[in-house]
C-alpha cells in the first residue's frame, strides 16, 4: 500500500478521501509516525438496507422526526 497519509492531512482533506475511497482507494492514516488505522471502501455484500428513507423524501429524513415516532 503507498497511500499513506498523516490524520492532519486527513482532517485538512476529509472529502478529497472521502470521495478516493469511494472511487476504491485505500489508505493507512499515520500519526506521529506510527499507524493508527486503515480507510477502505465497505464491502456491498456486508450491508443490508433495512429501509431507505429518500424513498419517503429525496433529501433523506430527519433523525429527529424518526426518534420522536419511535
Amino acid at each position: 500500500m503507498n497511500n499513506i497519509i498523516t490524520l492532519k492531512d486527513l482532517r485538512q482533506n476529509v472529502q478529497k478521501y472521502a470521495d478516493r475511497v469511494e472511487q476504491g482507494d485505500t489508505f493507512l492514516v499515520m500519526k506521529k509516525s506510527k499507524p493508527l488505522f486503515k480507510i477502505s471502501p465497505a464491502e456491498d455484500e456486508n450491508w443490508e438496507v433495512v429501509v431507505d428513507f429518500t424513498k419517503i423524501n429525496k433529501g433523506g429524513v430527519d433523525i429527529d422526526d424518526i426518534l420522536t415516532r419511535l
